[in-house]
Parts: C-alpha cells; structure tokens; sequence
C-alpha cells in the first residue's frame, strides 16, 4: 500500500502542478490577448454594475437564455453547476491520495455537504450523457446541414463531454468506497443520511476486504485527478477550445454584455467608433489618418468583440435559426464567429508585436498651424513609416520574426480574397456570407452567451463600403438613390402626399395646414415604403382612416420626410446613414415633434433606437400597438360580417424581425388580430423570438438573392401551411417579400389562390367599416384570441 500511495502521490502532485500552471498561464494570456482589441466608448460596458451583476445572476442561475431548450436547459444546468460545486472534491482526491480516510477540514461528514455533492454528482452524471445523446442525434452524418452542431470541433465536444463523465464517475465510485470505509471505522450512523445517491455502491463494494478498499479510493482518486488536470492542460494549450472556455468566459461575456438590464444586444446598431471616441460625421476633416472605419483587420474589433470570439460554445443555436443558412446560403453565424477567432488567435502573436514595436517607437510630433508644404510632407512621410509598424505588409522585418502559421495569419484578409485577380489567398470570411446576413438577430436572440453577432457583421459591412466600396453592386443603386432622392426607390419628394388623394378627409401637414406638431397629438411618420410602394400604401390609407374615426389628432410630414436611413446603416453606409438620419432629427426636433406612430418596423426601430444617439429623443409607437389600444379603449369597434355572409376566416401573423426580435413586440399585434371578430387565428411553428425573417432585413430588399432557396419563399410556405386564408403582417418590408412569396408559390401550383397578404390594420378597418355600414375589404365572421 506504502508504495502505491508513494507513487500515486508523485504522479497526482505533478499532475497537480502541471495542470494549474497551464491553466493559469492561459488565463494570463488571454487577458493579454483581449486588451489587444480596439477601446470601447468610456463606460459603455461598465455602467450600472449592480444591475450587470444581477443580469448575469439571472442568466447564470436562472439559465434564462437557454431556456428555449428546457429539457437541454435542465441537463446543461445541473451539469454546469456541479462543475462550480464539486470542485471541493478535487481538493479531497488529492488528500486522499496521502490518507485514504481522508476528509475535508472543517466540513467533514456533515450532511448538507455531503447531500449537495452527491446530488450534483449523481444529476451531472445523468445530465452529461443526456447531452451526449444529444449531440448523437443531432450529428451532420444524420441531419447534414441542419444539424446545429454542423461545423463544430467535434473531438472537443466529446474530450469535454468525457471529461465530466470520467470526473463524475469517480465521485461515484470514491463515495461508494467511502460509505465501505465509514461503515467499517463505526463512523457511519445512518448511510441514507450520508450517502444518499451512491450508497448502493458501497453495498456492492462490501465484500472486499480494507485494505483493497483503502488501495480503491487511493486509485480511483488519482485517477480523477489526471482527468481533471489532463483537461487543464487540453484547454490551457488550446484557447480556440470555446465548448470548454466558455464555462469561464460567459461570466465576463454576460457582464460586459451591451445593456445592464439584460436586455438582448439587439434595437439600435453600434455607433462607429475609433480609438474609444464616436466618430465625428460633421468634421471629417478633423479625423486622423488612423482612425479605423469599421472593421478591416482583426484588432479593429473591440475587446468586447475578441471577448465574444472566444466565447462561443459551438453549441449551433444561432446557426439552426438563421435564415441565410436555413435557405443554403455560406452564412452560418456560429461559423463565421468560429472563423474570427480562430483568425485572432494566430494572428495575436503578430498583434502582441506589433503594439510593443509600436509602444517603443516615438510618433512625429504634428507640424505646428504656421508650417510648411515641406514640413507638413515630411510629417506625413514619418507618420506613414510609424502607422506602417501595425501593417504586417509593410513591416516585413518584424513579420519575419514569428512563426510561419502566425505570418501567414498576419497578412490574410479579413473578408474576400487578397489578391481577387488570381485569389492566391482566401478572407476569414467569404463576402458572400457577409451579404447574405438579414440582420434580423435570431442569432443574438437564441446564443446562449450573449454574442452580439448583429455588430460585428456591420462593422465588416461597413469597412467594405467605406474603404474599399466591395459591396453587391445592387446596393449602388440603392445608395444613389437615397443620396440623391432621399428615399430607396428613387421617387420625387412631391409624390410622397399621393397616397392621401383619394382619402375622403383632409390629412394635416406639418408647414402647410399646421405651423409645428406642438399643435397635434401625433407625428404620423409615413416612411418611404408607405408613401412609394403601392401594397404598403394601403396599409398607409388604413391607418391613417382609422385614426381619423377613432378621433386621433394627427399629422404628416410630406415632402417632408425623407428616409430614416436605415437600409444604408444596415448596409453598411455610416456615412449616408447619419447624412439622413441627421437631417430627419433636425426636422423633427424642429417641428416640435413628441410622439410618432409609424406603420414600418425599420423606421420604428431607427427612430426609436438610433435617432437618440443623434439627439432624437421621440416616443415612437407602432401603428399596430397604437390601434390596439385605442381597440381596448373602445375608439375602434371592429364588427363581424352579417350572418351567414362568411365562415370564420383562418388568419396566421409573421412576426417583422425588427419588431419583434429587436424591440420584443409580439403581443399587441396578436391581440389586435384577436379582436377582430370571426377570425381563427393560426400560429405558426416559427413564431415570436424563433420566427423566421422575410429576408429584405439587413439591406437585403434590394439585393438579388441568387444563393440558395429564397428566404420570402421559406416563410411563405410555413404561412400556407398553417392553412391560412390571409397572412396578417406588420410592416411594408415583409408584405412585399411575403407577397412575392406567395405569387411564385401561386404560379408554381403550391399555394391556394384565396390566400392574401394583409397588414393588420388593413383587417381592423374592414371590420370598423362595417360597424358604421360601409363595406369591409375583408370578410371575416366569431373571434378567437391567438393564444
């Protein structure tokens, strides 16, 4: 036994050493590694600490963002838990590898303790190969694609996966010798009491004399020890290993998370930053030469970005739900996240030099107001040598210096191929992935560790854009025009009154009929689809009449108003996004404007979101949570058709990405449709946070989309298959796609031709005209609220 223990113990020290020298080696490094990412705005991811801390309390304990999984939710939490909780036993492993009656100090046998660890240890061990079943049924050999785990590094997976079933077995069977132990010594008065869960191992063990017993725990608890170090030394020598990291790293991720209160990092884009400050839009000129536009390289994210990177679990939920991969398009969110931090990690050798070479370099001194064509050419010579150190093309020296994997990471492209004639070198990421993103955040809604996907696409789009203009070369035409004409269809100013022509009431305009909105309740923000697109028209025409009849005082803007800018932002045009939105929060704050109803998602969620970062601060409301209420109010009294006129119609709603995922509105629209009497409301399976984009988010409206099946066409036949006779939606956006959809299904013989895409106010109007006698545009007949 004396020699067992001896070498049981040399090997379990050294293990011991081993193990948390590199683990702590990592953490070191990975703290260097993050602060080589770009500056934050000042206070951006530190404010309000208490609430962060409670956010991640919530998240952490209450595994709320897993919680769309619940039986995978439950096993991950006890699993994830009993990591946190029976990290005691590793302490006591190693002491009995000296005395195998060896207990923890002060704790002891006390029951409480004893319960917890074995709770935690039995459930772990159930919940971990509920999770490897899991992920066995969800394999790419069997589900291809679809599966969410397509991509991921499997060894990984099943080498964590394994770890904590070798780790939680050996608590098992250790408990089991104990129980023996215990029995024997007289200290054991009630086994149920202290061994709850594996006392049943120890009746197994009963028959085998002390001495065996005493060598069984002495082995079983070097044992755990080695998997358990083995697995500190794995990760610590691997730190693209998300599906082990992220156990460590989701803590700060949670807390560092964009909004304090927990609220998911959707709504508003990012404001460009560079070097930590806003950039200025209105003194370019003043802008240094440096100054990074977007994300180009990898350092121009932030730490906040590289924090996120190395975050990722690989678990898939943002790929299983993303649009562009669901239709066959190379965008899969988990994998471009996956790709960046592999790309940062071989490239952080290059990124640690470069900032020391340029932290021991003296920047020129600026040339002072009264210089020189001679100085000031001179200044700009050295400042390019000294800006040139971070540029791995340039500093050929220090590139020489790393390893040839770290060179050959250092100089590759971030998006697209470096030299796109003879592509002798592929980007981290494939353009067609980039532009193939809707931007509609179901990745963001669904990962479980707060990855803000949405951001760090934007930021690659808008390096594109503005510095090397590699964008789909539909998206000119889309720039000109909202340039030129200020809105995206390229229509004249003064056609944006014709849809209020043949209304049989006089709608109020802002400078015309009325001096400023201080004079109305309500700013009627019409939006460039409303005004332009003839479907999105009607739906215009029937919000503005019913808030005629329910008596609401308001007025438009006309010629007014143009673009709130959104499609370019999306798209990557900062620069033609804050000309717009600029403009628009001049007018509106101008005008007195206070509150603004608009029928738009994408102009509800601008002005309500990212006008305030302009100095546009409105109390926007969505035209079907504006109709909704003044429905409660008893303003609006839909009636059913007369009886007999009409069965019951089967109505579905789509849920706009930008209204539902990015502000989280789901309900006012589906009591709205509940109200409507002789409706039969029919949800779909992709509903509310899992709903499915339309595909025109992202700037996509007016992109081809040439990869693939049609996002439109998906959703479209999920609607059809509800049975629905009318597709009821809540923005212009998804009407024209939906209703494109549904001709091409139409033409190709898969859809019903009674089937109709209608906005919800279009619905609610048919059955207010009824009420006053008129003739409804649709027949509906008995209510029934949408659960």
């Amino acid at each position: 036994m004396f020699a067992l223990q001896l070498v049981a113990v040399v090997i379990g020290l050294a293990a011991t050493a081993v193990g948390w020298t590199f683990f702590i080696n990592r953490i070191v490094r990975f703290v260097r590694y993050f602060k080589l990412g770009a500056p934050t705005l000042e206070g951006e991811r530190t404010r309000e600490p208490w609430a962060r801390t409670v956010t991640l309390l919530r998240e952490f304990l209450g595994h709320t963002r897993m919680a769309r999984l619940p039986i995978v939710a439950i096993a991950h939490w006890v699993t994830m838990v009993s990591f946190g909780v029976l990290v005691l036993t590793l302490a006591q492993a190693t002491m009995q590898l000296f005395n195998p009656y060896a207990v923890l100090p002060l704790i002891g046998h006390f029951f409480p303790y004893e319960w917890v660890t074995e709770f935690f240890a039995f459930f772990g061990l159930l919940g971990i190969i509920y999770l490897i079943v899991v992920r066995q049924l969800n394999k790419p050999k069997q589900k291809g694609r679809y599966s969410r785990f397509f991509g991921s590094t499997f060894w990984e997976a099943y080498y964590v996966e394994f770890t904590i079933l070798g780790v939680a077995g050996c608590i098992a069977l250790l408990r089991g010798a104990e129980y023996v132990l215990q029995s024997r010594t007289g200290e054991l008065t009630n086994g149920i009491l202290h061994f709850p869960f594996f006392f049943w191992i120890g009746e197994l063990l009963s028959g085998a004399s002390t001495g065996f017993i005493e060598a069984f725990i002495v082995v079983v608890a070097l044992i755990k020890l080695l998997i358990s170090y083995a697995w500190m030394v794995t990760v610590g020598i691997t730190p693209t290993m998300g599906v082990a990291w992220h156990r460590f790293l989701a803590f700060p991720n949670i807390w560092f998370k964009r909004h304090a209160d927990g609220r998911t990092s959707l709504g508003p884009l990012q404001p460009m930053v560079s070097k930590g400050e806003p950039i200025d839009f209105e003194n370019m000129e003043d802008m240094d030469e440096d100054a990074s536009m977007g994300a180009g390289k990898i350092e121009d994210f932030t730490w906040k970005g590289l924090l996120d990177f190395s975050t990722c679990t690989e678990c898939g939920r943002c790929q299983s739900q993303c649009p562009a991969w669901n239709t066959e398009k190379p965008l899969s969110p988990k994998l471009m996240i996956m790709n960046l931090r592999n790309h940062a990690n071989a490239k952080a050798p290059w990124m640690q030099a470069a900032q020391q070479a340029q932290a021991e370099a003296t920047p020129p001194a600026e040339p002072g107001p009264d210089a020189d064509k001679k100085e000031k050419k001179a200044y700009a010579k050295a400042l390019d040598e000294y800006n040139s150190i971070s540029d791995p093309h340039e500093n050929l020296d220090l590139l020489g210096t790393l390893s040839e994997a770290a060179q050959t990471e250092a100089v590759r492209p971030l998006v697209g191929a470096q030299d796109v004639e003879e592509l002798t070198e592929l980007g981290v990421i494939d353009p067609d992935a980039l532009w193939s993103c809707t931007t509609c955040g179901a990745c963001v809604e669904q990962c479980p560790v707060d990855i803000e996907h949405v951001d760090h696409f934007v930021d690659m789009r808008r390096y594109q854009v503005l510095i090397e203009s590699a964008f789909p070369s539909e998206l000119s035409g889309l720039f000109k025009n909202l340039e030129n004409k200020q809105n995206p269809w390229g229509m004249s100013q003064r056609k944006r009154m014709e849809w209020a022509k043949n209304l049989d009431f006089e709608v109020k305009q802002v400078g015309a009929d009325i001096e400023d909105l201080g004079e109305t309740e309500y700013l009627f923000w019409v939006g460039c689809a409303g005004a332009f697109e003839d479907r999105a028209m009607k739906t215009t025409q029937a919000v503005a009449e019913l808030l005629h009849i329910a008596g609401v005082d308001f007025a438009v803007l006309g010629d007014g108003e143009s673009c709130t800018g959104d499609p370019a932002r999306r798209a990557g045009n900062e620069f033609l996004f804050q000309m717009l939105a600029q403009a628009n929060v001049e007018v509106l704050n101008e005008m007195k404007a206070r509150k603004i109803v608009v029928t738009c998602a994408h102009c509800f969620n601008t002005i309500a979101n990212e006008y305030p970062q302009l100095g546009g601060n409105f109390e926007v409301v969505h035209h079907t949570q504006l109709l909704n209420r003044l429905v409660r109010d008893k303003r609006l009294t839909p009636v059913a058709p007369a009886a007999g006129e009409a069965v019951a119609t089967p109505v579905t709603y789509h849920d706009p990405c930008y209204l539902g995922r990015h502000n989280g509105i789901y309900t006012p629209p589906r009591e709205l449709i509940g109200s409507l009497p002789g409706v039969e409301y029919r949800e779909m399976e992709r509903s509310k946070e899992w709903s499915f984009c339309c595909g025109a988010g992202g700037a996509r409206m007016w992109m081809e989309e040439t990869i693939g099946s049609r996002i439109n066409i998906n959703r479209t036949k999920e609607a059809v298959a509800t049975g629905a006779e009318q597709i009821a939606i809540g923005c212009p956006f998804c009407r024209v796609m939906l209703s494109d959809g549904l001709t091409s299904e139409q033409a190709e013989g898969n859809a019903s031709d009674g089937v109709e895409v209608l906005d919800v106010s279009q619905m609610l109007l048919a059955g207010v005209r009824r009420g006053q006698g008129g003739t409804g545009a649709t027949a509906v007949a008995p209510a029934e609220t949408p659960s």
